[in-house]
């Protein structure tokens, strides 16, 4: 039982790239599904899906790799943690990069990157950055 599952998704997915894995396997909530269908729809997963296995949940990441063979995902870093929630309004939200990478927030409108939170005019917790 770990203390910050978003976390263990987040290394999980790190191990993988640095491993060259295809895919990677994390045990299924509806905040990391949320956070794998952002990843996908801004293009640094190739796809996921919720799969289950007898009573467990699993989402399968397939990661996605450029031409050279190099990961999409350079890194992926946990913001908000349980010790230290890290939270900001619409027009707090930094950028990452230059607008290069994408932040995730969870926010009262659901869980959303930085770019569609600031259309929204809504603020929230920031769970993790990735670039």
């Amino acid at each position: 039982m770990t203390s910050d599952p978003i976390a263990d998704m987040l290394t999980r997915v790190r191990n993988a790239i640095q491993a060259h894995h295809p895919k990677v396997d994390v045990p299924a909530s509806k905040v990391k599904a949320e956070i794998a269908r952002i990843l996908k729809e801004e293009g640094f997963i190739a796809n996921f899906k919720v799969a289950e296995e007898g009573a467990k949940k699993t989402i399968k990441i397939y990661l996605k790799y450029g031409s050279d063979n190099a990961p999409v995902i350079s890194a992926i870093e946990r913001v908000s943690r349980p010790g230290c929630r890290v939270y900001v309004g619409q027009t707090e939200i930094p950028r990452v990069l230059g607008g290069m990478g994408i932040n995730i927030l969870t926010t009262a409108h659901g869980v959303m990157t930085g770019r569609d939170a600031h259309k929204s005019k809504v603020g929230g917790e920031i769970l993790c950055r990735v670039w």
